[in-house]
């Protein structure tokens, strides 16, 4: 059967009949299906339309929408929408954005975060800490040389804007820079983090050595962690096994540093300073102390468009 879409404003007036709860949950998910372009522009217009003069406080209603994608797996049909020039305004926050890129990064689309991205810069959105974080582990997958521009001249231009990068983004441009085979901008961003004491950091530190071939520094480093405090009460470094494995494979062909580098890493072992995760995974953990939107959402006891107590029926639906 042939598809004839929806138009976009003649079915406006049907849809105002219709009354949105006041924070906006109730009409929402009924409105993705069966066709979740049409009815949620419709959606959009129409609540637009309607509350056009009305005060809205802090409410916004895009990053609901793209939640209810999130959790649907609707997230091209998403990408659609937020880079439609009719919604402009819709998705004028970054939350929204965020949750898409994270979607999508989530899924391994990252080409298709990238273009969400760049959407996002070009409608001109305040990029926040997790935008950034973001963007640059979006930047590390694709690892090529566009990406690798691109994450470049994002961090210069937060720096010039006197932002302070999260050090996690940090690490995303670092690890980046080094798949890339630029071992001096590793170097130079590396040198900026603030308080490199994370098991990341640690590795991307054994990482540049690698690369810049010093590998009588390499030796100290990981001696250094063996012959400090060994109390289970201290905080000790632990290394990847993967990049160990690259630490051996550069120094087999001194014999001298060999030997010692065997010797150190039966030591880290038996302390349980080796972890099996590769240094791709650790970047991409997510922490466990991050609370869940979800969580969030369930504080929130009051409406942020009315200002009002929110009703137990709605949290009931």
């Amino acid at each position: 059967m042939e598809h004839h879409p929806t138009p976009f404003l003649v079915p406006l007036q049907e849809h105002r009949k219709r009354r949105c709860h006041p924070d906006g949950f109730t009409d929402a998910r009924p409105l993705l299906v069966p066709d979740i372009r049409s009815h949620s522009v419709l959606a959009g217009c129409w609540y637009h339309a309607e509350n056009r003069n009305i005060t809205l406080g802090e409410y916004k209603f895009g990053p609901l929408f793209v939640r209810l994608c999130y959790e649907l797996d609707l997230e091209d049909s998403a990408v659609e929408l937020i880079k439609d020039q009719h919604l402009q305004g819709f998705f004028s926050d970054s939350t929204s954005f965020n949750i898409l890129m994270d979607m999508l990064f989530i899924k391994g689309k990252y080409r298709s975060a990238l273009e969400v991205l760049i959407e996002m810069k070009n409608q001109d959105l305040k990029f926040n800490k997790d935008t950034y974080v973001l963007a640059f582990a979006i930047c590390y997958k694709l690892n090529s040389p566009e990406s690798f521009q691109i994450c470049t001249t994002l961090r210069e231009e937060a720096l010039i804007k006197g932002e302070i990068l999260p050090r996690r983004a940090s690490c995303f441009a670092v690890a980046l820079a080094l798949n890339q085979n630029q071992v001096a901008k590793a170097i130079s961003i590396f040198s900026q983090i603030m308080n490199p004491e994370s098991i990341i950091c640690t590795n991307l530190n054994i990482m540049i050595h690698i690369q810049s071939n010093m590998l009588k520094t390499l030796i100290d480093i990981l001696k250094d962690a063996t012959e400090g405090n060994l109390s289970r009460f201290v905080k000790r470094h632990v290394f990847s096994e993967e990049v160990l494995v690259k630490v051996r494979e550069k120094v087999k062909d001194v014999p001298a540093l060999l030997a010692e580098f065997d010797e150190l890493n039966k030591k880290l072992h038996r302390s349980g300073q080796v972890t099996a995760y590769t240094l791709d995974a650790l970047l991409c953990h997510t922490p466990s102390d991050r609370q869940s939107y979800t969580v969030l959402l369930n504080k929130r006891t009051v409406s942020r468009r009315t200002f009002q107590p929110l009703s137990q029926s709605l949290w009931a639906e």
